[in-house]
C-alpha cells in the first residue's frame, strides 16, 4: 500500500499518455498472398488498410514498457514513483505470473503492485475505472494503465473472419491523485456472459486443457462468429455510450472528442447514426492499425492529442466492447496541456506525426 494512502478522497486526473506500434507493417496486400482476400474485400467490410505486427522478439511486456516510458516521461514521474500498474490484455505474455509484473519490473517500478485486467477489448475501459477507483480512494497516488495486446500470435492466418481484423499494439496513461477538478465524470461497464462464445480462445485453459488434439485444431487461436458480434456490438456500444453519458449528466452535443475501440468502420458508423454522434467529432486510426483490441482506445487517445484534436477543458467519450461480451464508457474532462508530450524528454518517437509538432510546439 502507498505511503501516500490518505483518509480523504481526492480526484484522479490522466497526467501522462504514450503508446507504440511495433515497425512492422502488414498490408491488406500481403494478407491477400495468405488467405483468400483482397484490399478491397477488407476494407470495404472494415475500413481496415494495414496493421502492425510485433517483431519476434517482442513481447506484450516489451509492447507495453515502450509506451508506458512515454506515459511516464510525459506526467514527469520515474517508475519508481508509481504505486501500481494495471495491465489491460487477453494475449498476456504467460498465463502466470501476470505480464503487469514484468513491466513493472522492466520499467523499474520497484515499490508497485501489478496485476493483469481481462476484459478483452473492453480491457482499457476497465482499467481506468480501477485505476481511477484506487486513487480517488486515497490509497495510490500514481497508478500506470496499459491497455495492449499482441494478437498476432494467436491467429490463424487461413481464416479470412479474424485475420484481416487485428493487429499489435498499445497505449498507456498515467492516472494520478490531484485536489483539481476533471477526470472520470460518468461510466458504463457492462458485461453478458451469454455470448462467452462469440469471441474466444476454445483451448488452453481449465475448461479444455492443452493436448497435442487441440493444438492440432487450431483450439488456441480467436475464433469468431462475425455476424452474431457485429449485431451485439452495435448494439451494445449505443447503450454504453448513452448510459455513460446519463451518469455524467451530459447530452452527445456536450463532448468534444468520441474515441471508439476502432475494431471495425462500420460498427462505428452504425454507433454515430444511433446516438447521433458527428463523424468531425470522432477519430479514427482503424485503417493503419485495424483492431488492436484493448490498446486501441488508448492508442487513438495519444493520437488525437497529437493532432490537437483535443485540448484542456474538452469532455471526451471512451467506448469499447469485446469479448466476453463486455463493453465500456467512460466519459472523461481532460485537463492536461497536450503539449507537454512534445516538450518531455524522450517521450517524442513514438507517438503521431511527433517531429512536426515538437517543432511547432519549440519554435
Amino acid at each position: 500500500m502507498s505511503d501516500a494512502r490518505s483518509t480523504t478522497m481526492t480526484n484522479a486526473l490522466i497526467t501522462g499518455w504514450g503508446m507504440y506500434a511495433p515497425e512492422r507493417v502488414m498490408t491488406n496486400d500481403e494478407l491477400s498472398t495468405m488467405v483468400e482476400t483482397s484490399d478491397e474485400w477488407i476494407v470495404s467490410r472494415t475500413g481496415i488498410r494495414e496493421r502492425r505486427i510485433a517483431a519476434e522478439d517482442e513481447t506484450t511486456a516489451t509492447l507495453s514498457v515502450h509506451a508506458a516510458r512515454d506515459a511516464l516521461a510525459v506526467a514527469g514521474l520515474d517508475a519508481s514513483e508509481l504505486d501500481l500498474v494495471i495491465v489491460g490484455t487477453c494475449s498476456p505474455d504467460y498465463y502466470m505470473p501476470s505480464t503487469a509484473v514484468l513491466v513493472a519490473h522492466q520499467l523499474g517500478a520497484t515499490r508497485a503492485a501489478g496485476f493483469d485486467l481481462m476484459a478483452a477489448c473492453s480491457g482499457f475501459i476497465f482499467s481506468l475505472a480501477t485505476a481511477s477507483a484506487y486513487v480517488r480512494s486515497g490509497m495510490y497516488r500514481n497508478v500506470l494503465v496499459v491497455g495492449v495486446e499482441l494478437l498476432s500470435r494467436f491467429l490463424d492466418y487461413t481464416d479470412r473472419n479474424t485475420c484481416v481484423l487485428f493487429g499489435d499494439g498499445a497505449g498507456a496513461v498515467i492516472v494520478s491523485a490531484s485536489e483539481s477538478g476533471g477526470g472520470l465524470m460518468g461510466l458504463d461497464m457492462y458485461s453478458d456472459g451469454s455470448g462467452a462464445e462469440g469471441i474466444i480462445f476454445p483451448a488452453g485453459g481449465s475448461a479444455c486443457p492443452t493436448t497435442p488434439q487441440t493444438v492440432a485444431e487450431g483450439g488456441h487461436f480467436v475464433h469468431m462468429a462475425g455476424k452474431e458480434v457485429y449485431r451485439y456490438a452495435t448494439r451494445q456500444l449505443a447503450e454504453s455510450a448513452q448510459a455513460a453519458l446519463r451518469d455524467a449528466g451530459l447530452a452527445v452535443g456536450d463532448i468534444d472528442q468520441f474515441l471508439f475501440h476502432q475494431a471495425n468502420l462500420r460498427i462505428i458508423e452504425s454507433v454515430q447514426n444511433t446516438v447521433g454522434i458527428p463523424a468531425d467529432k470522432t477519430y479514427l486510426n482503424i485503417e493503419r492499425y485495424g483492431n488492436t483490441s484493448a490498446a486501441s482506445v488508448p492508442m487513438a487517445l495519444v493520437e488525437a492529442l497529437a493532432e490537437d484534436r483535443i485540448q484542456p477543458g474538452d469532455k471526451l467519450l471512451m467506448v469499447a466492447f469485446g469479448a466476453g461480451y463486455t463493453a465500456g464508457a467512460a466519459v472523461v474532462e481532460w485537463t492536461a496541456d497536450p503539449a507537454r508530450a512534445f516538450l518531455a524528454p524522450g517521450a517524442q518517437t513514438r507517438m503521431g506525426q511527433p517531429q512536426r509538432r515538437l517543432t511547432e510546439v519549440t519554435a
